[in-house]
């Protein structure tokens, strides 16, 4: 087996070698073994992680996001942990005769905090996570990445992690996500209205959907066993795309990722999988 934190920095190189939205630059700001941090959190779980996704687009929501999420829940319950999806409508509606989900509410700026705090409270959770969960800009609003406000639409994540007294973890590709508070210099220099909202533990990927494949490639090292191998991209997005999911670049119902055809995300996962030694 090759040094864990050599083979954190070759995934995290890979996964932002598209360098689709800036993403390597941004990369300089982090320090390396980003993504062996956030998984060695992930692998001592056992009880519950919040796992919070959702973007809105148009009147629905991205593939981006959901394939990863519901590709780290069902890793995570493989594992022992007992994952729950936190997300708005119409996702969270999508998602819960399938999952345990825990809903957000939409367009509403009352009691945000008290909300996230009482689920906290209640649900205690070992670690929250976000995988391109839009986050709050300077102003309080949430914009896309055309930089349009989306605030009458979005639900909010940010106080989830915020306010969690667990470590908090968060995947974004393009600037706009939470998490990206924590390299607010770099991503100032992005074409881009930036998050402000911190975690613990940022993660960068050219799509928010391979950050999860990141973490999942180590959680096999350390298990000895290719979870990767059980990750079906095309048939979560085919899951998704039944149920209204459009494209968050092309605002289509495809099969695609950030307008990137399924066959990209399934090249990711088998260089991941060459990476740990799987195939």
């Amino acid at each position: 087996m090759k040094p864990l934190l050599s083979l954190s920095r070759q995934i995290e190189n890979l996964l932002v070698a598209r360098n689709l939205r800036g993403m390597q630059q941004l990369q300089q700001a982090l320090r390396p073994g980003y993504y062996l941090r956030a998984a060695r959190i992930l692998n001592q779980c056992h009880g519950v992680v919040f796992i919070g996704t959702g973007f809105p687009v148009a009147d629905t929501f991205e593939t981006d996001g959901p394939v990863g999420a519901i590709a780290l829940y069902d890793c995570l319950q493989q594992l022992g942990a007992r994952p729950v999806l936190v997300c708005g409508d119409p996702l969270y509606s999508v998602l819960k005769t399938d999952y345990h989900c825990h809903p957000l509410p939409v367009n509403s700026q009352q009691n945000l905090a008290a909300l996230a705090a009482e689920a906290l409270q209640h649900y205690q959770p070992q670690a929250v996570i976000s995988i391109e969960r839009p986050g709050r800009a300077q102003d309080g609003k949430y914009y896309n990445m055309r930089g349009e406000d989306i605030s009458g639409r979005c639900a909010s994540f940010d106080d989830f992690m915020t306010l969690a007294a667990c470590p908090t973890l968060a995947i974004g590709d393009g600037g706009n996500e939470i998490g990206m508070g924590n390299i607010k210099t770099a991503v100032s220099q992005l074409n881009i209205v930036p998050a402000a909202t911190e975690c613990d533990e940022l993660l960068l990927a050219d799509v928010s959907n391979w950050g999860a494949y990141g973490l999942i490639a180590l959680l096999s090292v350390w298990r000895e066993q290719d979870l990767l191998a059980q990750v079906q991209p095309l048939h979560i997005l085919q899951y998704l795309s039944d149920r209204g999911s459009v494209d968050g670049v092309s605002r289509l119902n495809t099969l695609t990722e950030d307008s990137l055809d399924a066959s990209e995300g399934i090249a990711v996962l088998g260089s991941l999988r060459a990476l740990c030694g799987f195939s």
